[in-house]
């Protein structure tokens, strides 16, 4: 049997890791260091239960699981508490930190765990609001830490983004990158930046359809569509730095001095790598580099596969208008401008 993996704490994304790691049939430890009556933990324990339940009972019905798979995963998970800890962590490969984003309750969490801890297993925190080099210093032997920002829900999204520190032994993060694609999961390496990649991205996306609303440019109703039937199902089947390649640096230097002027804000304008690549002729496709090397691919064999990925994501997408839980759409209360 496989080193377990250890969940610290019984929240959601405590929750979503280990249905992510059982439902691929490692042994999970769920252990809760809150301080709790017993009455309070076993209260805990069936919330978590419940919930990871009513979890696989949504993923078997949505396909993503076979009844006999979802019977056997809440076998794979057992709950301890603060007391039990050091035979929980006996022979964890690593324990995820999953306790809510305070500082003090990390720092709590991992000096709990400190004295019984083994010293080859690997310790990641999932903090979305804290960096590497912040949590870092919580924890004994800082050389074995990570961050590893999970995106909910944690066992359905396959991205996981991997955050070393500076003192971070290459070896740990190897391990953990191995571990994590063992379960089918994708990570991908991110420095310890505010708001790693996605949660960056995120921001500036959802903050430009907000303000969208804000000035009467669209309703929230056909932002969204505009998102599902077009943005979404592009950067399913390309990346963003990908697309820039793909459509010319040069295109999205003109764009964005268009926007920035016609907007009169500068958050439009372009990083000034973009009019390096200009000047550099590296405009992506057409010059045969860019942000990526193009030299030696086939091109006519790249746009044609990339179509046949744009097809069937189209083929995947729900085409109907109303929102998924099926409820009837209804007019958006949207403030005036």
């Amino acid at each position: 049997m496989s080193r377990p993996v250890v969940c610290l704490g019984t929240g959601r994304m405590g929750r979503g890791i280990a249905l992510a790691f059982a439902l691929k049939g490692h042994p999970v430890v769920m252990l809760d260091v809150k301080e709790r009556s017993a009455s309070e933990q076993q209260q805990a324990q069936r919330l978590a239960h419940e919930d990871m339940a009513a979890s696989l009972a949504a993923l078997e019905r949505a396909g993503g699981v076979t009844a006999n798979e979802a019977e056997v995963v809440p076998s794979r998970i057992r709950f301890a508490v603060l007391r039990d800890a050091e035979a929980a962590l006996a022979d964890a490969v690593v324990v995820f930190e999953c306790v809510p984003e305070v500082m003090q309750v990390k720092r709590s969490a991992f000096a709990a765990i400190a004295p019984v801890v083994p010293p080859d297993t690997i310790l990641a925190s999932t903090t979305s609001t804290f960096l590497s080099t912040d949590v870092a210093s919580l924890v004994a032997r800082p050389a074995r830490f990570l961050n590893a920002h999970w995106l909910n829900p944690a066992f359905v999204i396959p991205l996981v983004e991997v955050s070393p520190h500076d003192g971070t032994d290459p070896a740990v993060t190897r391990r953990l990158v191995a571990l994590l694609e063992g379960i089918g999961k994708v990570p991908v390496h991110c420095a310890p930046a505010p708001g790693y990649i996605v949660p960056r991205l995120q921001s500036l996306l959802m903050n430009e359809a907000a303000r969208m609303i804000e000035q009467g440019v669209a309703s929230a109703e056909d932002i969204d569509r505009a998102i599902r039937f077009g943005l979404g199902l592009r950067y399913a089947s390309m990346g963003v730095v990908e697309f820039i390649d793909f459509g010319g640096n040069d295109i999205l230097h003109y764009a964005s001095a268009y926007l920035a002027n016609a907007l009169g804000d500068q958050r439009y304008a372009s990083p000034s790598i973009i009019a390096r690549h200009m000047a550099e002729k590296r405009n992506g496709l057409k010059d045969g580099k860019g942000f990526y090397d193009w030299s030696g691919r086939d091109i006519p064999a790249y746009r044609a596969a990339l179509l046949s990925k744009l097809v069937a994501q189209v083929h995947l997408v729900d085409r109907d208008k109303d929102f998924a839980d099926g409820a009837a759409s209804q007019q958006s209360a949207n403030p005036e401008p």
